[in-house]
């Protein structure tokens, strides 16, 4: 199948901490965990950060965020995708570039640097550990279509996508997952909320990680939440 790619939102719950260490002095950043490693056990210890999060004073758009993050990797030979975040804690907003591709913690400081001399402002530092959040990505997507409706990342090979006909707010989606996961024979997969904007308009989709999952399971995930919907 042919990879397309797309912009798109995902809308996910996780329990974040902060890094204190290996970061530029009195600075916010963020360590996010891996949607499968999480699942399985929150407080494994990984040599290589999944997401990170650099908490900005104030947002910045998608399009400052991607032309930074270009012209860093093409002078610093890097592979670094970044994306435009919000997260909310206990209904406090907050604003920052989520960056992936880091390959130890140590790089960090330099990383922030290279964005702080492209004028990105960082929030001073705070410190908390594994705290609920909501955290909404806006983002490319390289998607290829298994079949109508049910896509797989070209690019995170754990994550798939499945579409919804309706929109649904957060606390929609959060009360139907509880349910639907109470009632449904393996649990052992992650689930977030989103969007792909693509044809024109908007597409809702569930964002599903899982390694290897069958595409009867994603059926199967769909025809929960489709039955809830009616």
């Amino acid at each position: 199948m042919k990879t397309k790619e797309v912009i798109g939102k995902i809308i996910k719950q996780e329990n974040i901490s902060t890094i204190d260490q290996n970061k530029l002095p009195n600075t916010f950043v963020i360590n996010v965990p891996d949607p499968y490693k999480s699942y399985y056990n929150r407080f494994t210890h990984i040599n290589k950060p999944s997401s990170i999060i650099f908490v900005t004073k104030t947002p910045n758009s998608f399009e400052n965020i991607l032309r930074t993050t270009k012209k860093i990797n093409e002078t610093y030979n890097l592979n670094l995708v970044a994306a435009k975040c919000e997260v909310n804690i206990n209904r406090r907003k907050i604003s920052g570039i989520r960056v992936r591709g880091i390959n130890r913690y140590n790089e960090i400081p330099q990383i922030q640097q290279y964005y702080k001399d492209a004028g990105f402002d960082f929030a001073k530092s705070e410190k908390f550990e594994d705290l609920e959040a909501l955290i909404r990505i806006n983002r490319f997507m390289n998607i290829k279509e298994l079949e109508k409706g049910f896509y797989h990342s070209s690019t995170e090979e754990n994550a798939y996508y499945i579409e919804i006909p309706k929109h649904l707010n957060w606390d929609e989606f959060r009360t139907m997952t509880y349910e639907i996961k109470n009632n449904i024979s393996d649990k052992n997969y992650d689930i977030a909320l989103g969007i792909l904007y693509k044809n024109g308009g908007i597409t809702e989709i569930l964002r599903v990680v899982r390694p290897n999952i069958s595409i009867e399971m994603l059926k199967t995930i769909q025809e929960k939440y489709l039955k809830k919907l009616q």
